[in-house]
């Protein structure tokens, strides 16, 4: 079976004040706490999530 490629993404900022939208997306995402990390399957629909909060969350190598 092939190796799916994942990504890593950490949460670096607080939901505190954000949308209803973003702060669902961080759920979606496995994060709600600060410095965070999960491990998700890298697929368009989950970039564009990391996308819509890109100044809540950063890619970890």
């Amino acid at each position: 079976m092939a190796k799916k490629n994942t990504v890593k993404v950490q949460q670096v900022g607080s939901p505190i004040g954000r949308n209803k939208d973003q702060r669902a997306t961080l759920v979606g995402l496995g994060l709600n706490k600060m410095n965070r990390v999960s491990e998700l399957e890298d697929t368009p629909s989950v970039r564009g999530m990391i996308s819509k909060v890109q100044h809540l969350v950063e890619i970890v190598e």
